[in-house]
């Protein structure tokens, strides 16, 4: 069975996404790998927090916002299998990986980082590059943020 790759990290262009390529596993029978990447952003340790950065607390948030896109996107009355994982690294070397063997990735246009005003994502940029398979970028849809 072949596998479509997804990256979602909550957004609503990651919704999308994932609603897309369970879509596209209905049709072409495939499975469904939901993938969040989570990592401990440099500037966490450099803040002056007095309080230790838990990288556990990244995690947990990555895995809820994870359960809450596939909840959102309709995963569980897909008719699809669905794989959901929680990686730890940066966004676009994660997919990337997680995609070595499928037939597609798929990807919003804008995540929740930092440089959501660029048309295309740095995520979406690295995986058009990068990844060992066919890229989908869902695009931006108008009067949505």
């Amino acid at each position: 069975m072949s596998t479509i790759v997804v990256g979602v990290d909550g957004s609503e262009e990651s919704v999308e996404a994932l609603r897309f390529a369970l879509d596209e596993a209905a049709r072409s029978d495939a499975a469904v790998k939901a993938v969040t990447a989570w990592h401990v952003p440099p500037a966490a340790y450099g803040m002056g927090w007095t309080v230790p950065v838990e990288p556990e607390s990244y995690e947990t948030v990555a895995r809820k916002r994870l359960e809450q896109t596939l909840d959102e996107a309709g995963a569980a009355t897909a008719g699809v299998d669905v794989v959901a994982e929680v990686i730890k690294g940066e966004a676009a070397e994660v997919l990337c990986d997680a995609a070595r063997d499928a037939e597609l990735l798929v990807v919003g246009s804008r995540g929740l980082g930092a440089l959501r005003s660029l048309v295309t994502g740095s995520v979406g940029q690295a995986c058009v590059r990068h990844a060992p398979c066919p890229v989908v970028i869902m695009p931006h849809r108008t009067g949505r943020h």
